[in-house]
């Protein structure tokens, strides 16, 4: 049970920023002896994947922070964050997958759903966020993407962290989450629009 809620918890994460869960994944799994990666995504804690990740983490950070370049990398990202979501997933939720050799095998047992059970997870994480975006930036003529933004990020990082550690509260956390994000929804839409 609770490896699925760490698993969801990760791919939640992975919906908001792609490279977060997967580089504290890597780094817990080096550093810290309560995390041990399935052998499966072993690799994730290999150095030079580390730096790759580190490295893709900032052009994301950067990238979205800028408004109308945020659209443009959500776009780019919805193939990105989606396989986050799901390597998060099978590796949060300890998944018995194996390296791809036969495609065929791989389909018929059972290995391909916790990956595809968190592909769909960061896909919708992806897709409300992709969505709402550019409305926040029409609203308020592009300065919420940098406020936005962080707080995606650090939500994505409390997210991945608390996967980990206590998968119940991370899963709390995201409730919370989303009904702050539902709340100032309806408060921008009830915010007058100026006549012109």
């Amino acid at each position: 049970m609770f490896e699925v809620l760490t698993g969801s918890g990760l791919a939640v994460a992975a919906g908001l920023n792609a490279y977060i869960p997967l580089l504290i994944l890597g780094l817990a799994g080096r550093l810290f002896d309560f995390v041990e990666l399935p052998a499966a995504w072993v690799w994730l804690e290999n150095p030079w994947v580390l730096v790759i990740l580190g490295v893709l983490l900032v052009v994301e950070v950067v990238a979205d922070k800028i408004p109308v370049v945020d659209s443009v990398n959500d776009w780019i990202q919805t193939l990105v964050r989606p396989v986050a979501g799901g390597i998060a997933f099978g590796t949060g939720a300890a998944a018995e997958t194996a390296v791809v050799t036969d495609p065929a095998s791989f389909f018929s047992s059972n290995a391909w759903i916790p990956v595809a059970v968190g592909v769909v997870l960061a896909l919708g994480t992806h897709a409300a966020k992709m969505l709402v975006r550019p409305a926040l930036n029409a609203a308020t003529a592009g300065t919420a993407a940098p406020v936005v933004s962080a707080v995606e990020d650090i939500s994505s990082v409390l997210l991945s962290i608390l996967a980990l550690v206590v998968p119940v509260i991370g899963i709390l956390a995201l409730l919370g989450l989303i009904t702050l994000v539902v709340l100032r929804i309806k408060r921008l839409r009830r915010r007058p629009q100026p006549v012109q």
